[in-house]
């Protein structure tokens, strides 16, 4: 027997979990629905740095450009969308940070 079975309670499981029922774990799953890259959906090919209405959604509040993880972006056109807001920022039409 060893320190962590005597003292009982310890670590991650405990009493807690052996009033839950067999099939809850505890652990809520949420279903996330896989994002589609806007761009492909419609067949848009060039991103337009000019265009700032479509930039806007992929820099928060922050200023920092999102990831692909976040904003659903494809690959090709999350390069798309970092070339073009760096242009944008460079002609000042889009903030490289917020006050």
């Amino acid at each position: 027997m060893s320190d962590y079975e005597s003292k009982g309670g310890g670590g991650r499981g405990g009493a807690k979990d052996k009033d839950k029922k067999d099939g809850d774990k505890g652990r809520r799953t949420f279903f996330r629905r896989k994002r589609v890259c806007k761009f492909c959906v419609e067949k848009i090919d060039y991103v337009n740095y000019k265009d700032v209405k479509l930039l806007m959604p992929y820099i928060p509040e922050r200023g920092k450009i999102q990831p692909r993880r976040i904003s659903g972006t494809c690959a090709t056109h999350q390069r798309a969308v970092q070339t073009a807001i760096k242009r944008a920022r460079q002609l000042a039409l889009v903030p490289y940070v917020t006050d």
